[in-house]
């Protein structure tokens, strides 16, 4: 492997990687099992087909194509490393010349760490608030409990109370119909909010197989940004009407939900509420700290590619959140009404903050030799292996120096919010917590 470095502006280096073929083969030998494994090899068993049965089925480039991502990170970390330069965030690659055989050639465009000068953090003044918790937060648990519990019983009356109705929706903007506004068999619970504000008030007293229509404008805020301040009717017909009966407080339903009595259910729930209250004041709590050190803290000009390259990851955080709930990201872009270019311009500002955080971070734990030993990063790896032990890639991944050397900045960070968190609270630290050296 060769490299020659180019000097950017806005604190960035430019890093031109040639990658001779001895350097690179390991690699391939790694590629071509993966793709026996996903590829069905007549007369071989998955992933044992030997290299040149595979290369002779899907072809040279195939196979250097699935090893380029590890070609690319093992060197460039060398690179990196061999050079000294400082970096933070993730490289811009761009592959110049990629052939069987050949040397691969790829640039890459890396942010180099910006100058950081802290204040005095010992004046950083932050209250940490921890939310009481009362009966009628309590009471508030076991109503949502006693809900999640209720009979569901068909009614000919009516729609009132918490009674839960059955309905076909068709919405309209303007008399024509508006895409996606239309539902079948579709539950509305009135003693919840509903997402459309003021729907709920419109269906109660209907009963069943009445139909009606109306008209609602939807907030100026809300989230479908095609409806958002819109005056929007509705045609809805109801299919059925349940009257939700809530089981009675008793002692039988604390039995239900796993307690022995109602005085030790609501222990159990009043124990859980004050957990959660000192888990959102804790991540208020360390929000505002750094928000304060942020506004406090004095930057140098911070590269664009640290900024493009926390923008990719809020996005890449976006579509994996989506993903989660089963929602395309063609469908969320088409529910608000905004192009991708849109969304990651909106990125901007937060991805900025972001960087600067992570920034502090880094010049907190330089000042303050705040490290993080070879023992505890192995003990965090071999967590790891032990929860993925059955996914070959993870484990895989987790022996590349670069994976290691993410695991070690995650545990500083924790470290170094924990320091912050001391100082600002004047509090001591314990010594197996902190290594200073």
């Amino acid at each position: 492997m060769s490299y020659t470095t180019k000097t950017l502006n806005k604190s960035q280096v430019e890093l031109t990687i040639t990658v001779e073929p001895n350097d690179y083969a390991k690699h391939l030998t790694k590629a071509a099992e993966k793709i026996s494994h996903r590829t069905n090899i007549k007369g071989f068993r998955s992933g044992k087909a030997p290299y040149e049965i595979i290369k002779k089925e899907v072809g040279d480039m195939a196979i250097l194509q699935e090893a380029l991502e590890a070609i690319v990170q093992e060197t460039f970390y060398q690179a990196v490393t061999e050079e000294k330069i400082e970096t933070i965030g993730m490289p811009k690659i761009e592959i110049e010349k990629i052939a069987p055989d050949n040397p691969v050639v790829y640039k890459a465009t890396v942010a180099l760490l910006p100058s950081v000068k802290l204040p005095d953090i010992k004046k950083i003044k932050v209250e940490r608030k921890v939310k009481e918790v009362g009966d009628k937060h309590i009471n508030e648990v076991i109503d949502n409990l006693r809900k999640m519990h209720a009979k569901e019983v068909l009614k000919t009356g009516v729609a009132e109370g918490d009674d839960k109705l059955i309905i076909d929706m068709n919405m309209f903007l303007d008399k024509v119909p508006v895409e996606g506004g239309q539902a079948k068999n579709y539950q509305v619970y009135l003693s919840e909010d509903h997402y459309i504000p003021g729907f709920n008030n419109q269906i109660k007293g209907l009963k069943k197989d009445e139909e009606k229509e109306f008209s609602l404008d939807f907030p100026p805020t809300h989230y479908q940004k095609h409806l958002a301040g819109k005056n929007v009717q509705f045609k809805v017909k109801i299919k059925d009407v349940f009257e939700r009966q809530l089981p009675e407080l008793s002692t039988e339903l604390a039995k239900i939900l796993g307690q022995e009595s109602l005085n030790k259910l609501k222990e159990l729930i009043k124990n859980n509420l004050l957990q959660e209250a000192e888990q959102k004041a804790d991540q208020q709590f360390e929000i505002q700290i750094l928000d304060d050190l942020i506004s406090k803290t004095e930057f140098a000009e911070l590269p664009d590619l640290l900024i493009d390259a926390e923008r990719q990851k809020m996005f890449y955080e976006l579509k994996r959140d989506l993903d989660n709930h089963g929602i395309s990201v063609e469908q969320y872009f088409n529910d608000i009404n905004k192009t991708q270019e849109e969304i990651y311009e909106g990125f901007k500002e937060q991805a900025e903050k972001r960087a600067k955080t992570a920034l502090i971070s880094r010049q907190v734990a330089k000042d303050n030799n705040i490290h993080v030993h070879d023992e505890e990063i192995n003990k965090e790896i071999k967590m790891m292996e032990e929860m993925y032990k059955d996914n070959k890639e993870y484990m895989e991944n987790l022996k590349k120096p670069e994976v290691r050397d993410t695991i070690a900045m995650t545990l500083q960070n924790r470290k170094v919010m924990q320091w912050l968190r001391a100082q600002v609270l004047d509090e001591q630290i314990p010594n197996n917590t902190i290594h200073k050296h």
